[in-house]
């Protein structure tokens, strides 16, 4: 058993004049970022990304993360503060390793650990005292302490707050907001033991603006999901007005306009074709799965789920009605849908409601074509499909346009000019001074 003590002094020396070696395990939306900012203050990062190809991307500064700055990677990988390897052989030169994996859920809506515990097993094996391990990946409370912690505990040999310290601090990537960065959105801590709390809380202030250190791990993970519990939940109400509205022959749009004119007591939320990317749709089931060991029903996550999932049957069903109106078959019908990121201004199309969308109308056997400028290609009922360029041809022989993503670079009144038809399920063209009479909103 080390001398905690002096280990603990010892970490806290080098993350405190930035000679400790960080590594970042995953080197995607979160890790990479993550490691730019580590290495810009003089930290020397290691990133172990088990895509070789994207390691390597990395080392030949091939920037393939919107909120990476590509001068900050060209210059972290200049200076030598920034190296990608797709393997774990060098865990053993690191003091702080931090976990960035995905967290998916099964088929049945249960939590998918196999990234955690697969890395987390690599580490375990390469552990030696005196290192910091922290989780960021979103996942349920008791993941740290009940699955990470034995695993390290158990193949290392070693001992949590004596011989190694661990801590969960969950992301708060938020892709494409160009105000809020890594930098300066603040950052939960979690640990189980004061030392690991500590030299997590530490570590994390090196490179963050306000760092709220929480009593447990546990805490921390609950922090996250609820987080984003929080939104799906609001999302769900205002996608349930929609589907009402619609019934009473209402516009949701206006009415929420209406009601967010109101200065206290209120927070905007919007509907839309459903939600997309990794944490809405998929972090509360990580809350709702947790809570059944409780023997306690999560009722307001699972019917948010249950509501935010129907959106894309939604928009089929209204993009049915349209056609209907215009004489058309859904089989004899060419439909162009605009964006199939998840989100606006954003290539990711990780749960986008968009490929949902299309997934209905190929059902319907209607001619499906797509325009995003920021995904190329996407796959949808197994085959592939291709982002179209979007003139004045492309616009002009569809039947139906389907703004399923509001990216800002769509000339929105040009659009609607030229189509037959708009179905705008994101409410971008309702301010706009364009022909009302061509639109059908959510």
């Amino acid at each position: 058993m080390a001398d905690v003590n002096q280990t603990f002094l010892d970490l806290q020396e080098k993350i405190s004049n930035h000679t400790a070696i960080v590594g970042v395990v995953g080197l995607g939306y979160v890790g990479l970022p993550f490691a730019v900012e580590k290495a810009k203050v003089g930290f020397t990062v290691l990133g172990i990304e088990q895509n070789p190809l994207r390691a390597e991307r990395v080392n030949q500064v091939d920037n393939y993360i919107a909120d990476v700055n590509d001068e900050d990677l060209k210059q972290v990988v200049k200076d030598a503060k920034l190296k990608a390897f797709p393997g774990f052989d060098h865990v053993p030169e690191m003091d702080v390793i931090v976990i960035c994996v995905p967290t998916p859920l099964t088929k049945n809506l249960t939590p998918n650990l196999n990234y955690i515990e697969n890395v987390t097993q690599k580490i375990a094996h390469q552990l030696k005292p005196g290192q910091l391990v922290t989780l960021e990946s979103t996942t349920y409370p008791g993941t740290t302490d009940e699955v990470i912690r034995p695993m390290l505990e158990q193949i290392s040999g070693l001992k949590q707050g004596e011989d190694f310290f661990l801590a969960h601090s969950p992301e708060r990537v938020d892709p494409g907001n160009k105000r809020y960065t890594t930098k300066n959105t603040s950052k939960v801590v979690g640990a189980s033991d004061g030392h690991s709390l500590e030299i997590a809380t530490l570590f994390y202030e090196q490179t963050i603006e306000h760092v709220v250190p929480v009593t447990s791990a546990k805490a921390a993970e609950l922090v996250k999901v609820f987080e984003n519990t929080f939104r799906a939940v609001n999302i769900a109400l205002v996608n349930e007005l929609a589907l009402l509205c619609d019934r009473m022959n209402l516009n949701v749009w206006e009415v929420l306009d209406a009601a967010n004119t109101k200065p206290f007591g209120i927070m905007p939320f919007y509907p839309g074709p459903g939600v997309g990317g990794h944490c809405i749709p998929i972090d509360p089931h990580y809350l709702e799965w947790k809570a059944k060991e409780f023997n306690f029903e999560t009722h307001f996550i699972a019917l948010a789920g249950e509501i935010n999932r129907k959106m894309p049957e939604f928009v089929r069903e209204k993009a049915r009605r349209v056609l209907n109106n215009l004489g058309i078959a859904p089989a004899k019908a060419k439909v162009l849908v605009i964006g199939v990121a998840y989100k606006k201004d954003l290539g990711d199309w990780r749960e986008s409601p968009a490929i949902a969308v299309i997934d209905y109308l190929l059902e319907d056997n209607v001619n499906v074509v797509y325009h995003d400028p920021y995904v190329p290609e996407i796959e949808a009922q197994g085959q592939m499909f291709y982002s179209v360029e979007l003139t004045d041809e492309t616009i002009a022989v569809a039947d139906l346009v389907i703004i399923a993503t509001d990216h800002s670079r769509i000339d929105y009144i040009d659009l609607v000019e030229k189509a037959k038809a708009v179905l705008d399920t994101r409410g971008v063209t309702r301010l706009l001074n364009c022909d009302r009479e061509k639109v059908t909103l959510l």
